[in-house]
């Protein structure tokens, strides 16, 4: 992370984003200790992350955790962080459809290759493969109408978080419009939303929309306060499961 760039409005970062582990070795912890947990990135930084790299990790989570792999990715908008990593911000999702696309071929073909404007490798092999075929869900976060079409094209599922103004019939019927235009079967799409409302009440509206998951936020605390938390969550989850 960069230390010069503050958050959005100014001030220090959350200590959820100074103090995260890296995605990939957490969750293999998780998947090793859990049987059925689905297990997901929440987002991967893909711009920022070595394509043929991140293909490998993703895939060997994928068969290690045997078919639990939600792969939630999205574009950034730390500038002094992407580039550090040689990213340019107004090229990022640029980047981030070719990375999307050269992983696919990586996780599906046997000798993949791939040459576009950012990413350009000769025939490789990558192996394992990822267990659920063809590929682990792709999931875009975001909320613009830019992402909706990119979730459109190049995803299988879109990774919205509620913002003040978020109806979650509309926003339903935004992902199903978008796939008609485009001539994609909406029903090959799906929603989960990030850090939905712990509530009863609240969240009838997003089954009712055909919402396929929500998920709770878990703060960056300590052991008891985690694990109070999820007790309280319990029994929504179990109502809504």
């Amino acid at each position: 992370m960069s230390r010069r760039s503050p958050f959005p409005g100014g001030g220090e970062l959350p200590k959820r984003y100074s103090h995260t582990h890296d995605p990939f070795v957490a969750l293999s912890f998780a998947a090793a200790a859990t049987r059925t947990l689905k297990l997901g990135t929440g987002i991967a930084l893909l711009p920022q992350r070595d394509t043929i790299i991140t293909a490998k990790s993703v895939a060997s989570l994928d068969q290690l955790s045997g078919s639990r792999f939600i792969f939630a990715i999205g574009g950034g908008w730390n500038v002094e962080e992407m580039e550090n990593h040689g990213v340019r911000y107004e090229s990022r999702f640029k980047l981030l459809r070719e990375r999307v696309l050269a992983m696919k071929a990586l996780w599906t073909q046997q000798q993949a290759e791939f040459h576009g404007e950012f990413v350009n490798f000769d025939p490789v092999w990558l192996n394992p493969k990822p267990k659920q075929k063809p590929h682990p869900p792709i999931f875009l976060g975001g909320e613009s109408d830019h992402t909706v079409r990119r979730v459109v094209e190049f995803c299988d599922g879109w990774f919205p978080r509620p913002r003040s103004d978020w109806e979650p019939k509309r926003a339903a019927a935004r992902l199903r419009e978008a796939a008609l235009a485009a001539g994609r079967e909406p029903a090959t799409l799906s929603i989960t939303v990030f850090n939905a409302p712990a509530d009863a009440a609240a969240l009838a509206p997003y089954r009712e929309a055909g919402i396929a998951r929500v998920l709770f936020e878990v703060p960056d605390a300590g052991r008891d306060d985690v694990l109070r938390r999820l007790d309280r969550y319990g029994p929504l989850t179990a109502e809504h499961r």
